[in-house]
C-alpha cells in the first residue's frame, strides 16, 4: 500500500493538508510533523477519514505537540526523555482510535537537537556517554514496547546524517541507526522492526563513505516499510523520484511487492504524483 506524508503539503493545520491531498484522491495518508498543535484535532481526523474514506498511518512528530520540543528516546535528561515517552505513548493512543496499525519513530541521538536546528547543520556540542545512551534508549523503548502490544506495530526509522554534521563532530556519527553498522546497537528483549528511509540512507552512505547499493540490498530485506524520496546525496531534500535516476534503478534491483511505502516529497503536487506512478510500477515487477 502506498501512503503519502502530511509534511508533503505545507499548512498550518493537519485538516487542510490531509485535504489537499485527498481532494487529489489520495486515500492513504500519513500523518506526519509540520503542523501546528490544535485542540479537537483526534475529533476532527476522525471525521475527514469518514468522509474521504481515509487510511491513516501516524509518524514521528505526530500529534504535535502543545509546546514543541525534539524527540530523542536516547535523552539523558529527564525532561526531553519524560516529553518523548509521553508523546510516542499518546501516538499509540491516536493510532488505536484512527485504526492505524504501523506506528513509526526515529532512533535515538547522541545530543539534544535544538529545536531550531533540527534537520540542518548541527552546531557542535558534547555528546551524551554513548554506552549510557545506548542503554536509556533500549529501556524506553522496551516501555513502549510493552505499551503498544496488542494496539500497534512499532518501527524505528533510520536516522540521516549529512556531511556537514558528520564533519562538525569531527567524523563522529551523534545519530543512532544511520547504516547497517550501528542499527545492532539498538537492542531489546522483543525483535524490532525498522522504518528504512531511503533518502536518509542515501544521504548516510555518501557521508560515511559506504555502498549504498549494498546497504539498500541489506536493510531493505529485513523491512515491510519504506520511506521514499529522492536528494542528491548531500541533504535530505525531499525531491521527487524519477525513471531515469540512479535511486530509481536502485530500487528496481532490490524491490520486493508487497512493502508499505510512503513518499515524502516535498517539491510539488507534479512530483509526487509521478512518485507515486513509479512506485505502482515498481510494484508490478
Amino acid at each position: 500500500m502506498i501512503y503519502i506524508s502530511s509534511s508533503c503539503i505545507k499548512s498550518n493545520t493537519i485538516e487542510d493538508s490531509i485535504r489537499v491531498l485527498a481532494d487529489e484522491g489520495f486515500v492513504n495518508i500519513e500523518l506526519s510533523g509540520g503542523t501546528d498543535f490544535k485542540e479537537g484535532t483526534l475529533e476532527e481526523l476522525g471525521k475527514l477519514k469518514k468522509e474521504y474514506q481515509l487510511n491513516y498511518l501516524l509518524h514521528n512528530y505526530f500529534p504535535p505537540p502543545p509546546v514543541p520540543f525534539v524527540l530523542n528516546l536516547a535523552s539523558l535528561d529527564d525532561e526531553i526523555s519524560r516529553l518523548t515517552m509521553q508523546h510516542l505513548k499518546m501516538a499509540i493512543d491516536w493510532s488505536v482510535a484512527l485504526n492505524a496499525k504501523k506506528y513509526a519513530f526515529h532512533a535515538g541521538f547522541l545530543i539534544n537537537i535544538p529545536l531550531d536546528q533540527i534537520g540542518k547543520e548541527i552546531k557542535k556540542m558534547n555528546l551524551f556517554d554513548s554506552e549510557l545512551a545506548y542503554n536509556c534508549f533500549n529501556t524506553n523503548i522496551s516501555e513502549i514496547y510493552e505499551y503498544a502490544q496488542g494496539k500497534v506495530e512499532l518501527y524505528i526509522e533510520n536516522n540521516v546524517l549529512n556531511k556537514k554534521n558528520y564533519t562538525e563532530f569531527g567524523n563522529v556519527d551523534p545519530f543512532f541507526f544511520t547504516s547497517s553498522l550501528n542499527v545492532d546497537k539498538i537492542k531489546w528483549k522483543n525483535e524490532y522492526k525498522t522504518l528504512l528511509d531511503v533518502a536518509h540512507l542515501k544521504v548516510s552512505c555518501n557521508s560515511l563513505s559506504l555502498n549504498f547499493d549494498q546497504e539498500l540490498s541489506y536493510l531493505f530485506d529485513k523491512t515491510d516499510y519504506i520511506h521514499i524520496s529522492d536528494n542528491d546525496g548531500l541533504s535530505d531534500s525531499n525531491q521527487g523520484l524519477k525513471e531515469d535516476s540512479d535511486l530509481f534503478y536502485s530500487l528496481s534491483n532490490v524491490w520486493k511487492s508487497g512493502k508499505t511505502c510512503t513518499i515524502e516529497v516535498y517539491s510539488g503536487m507534479n512530483d509526487i504524483k509521478m512518485t507515486f506512478d513509479l512506485l505502482q510500477q515498481l510494484n508490478k515487477i
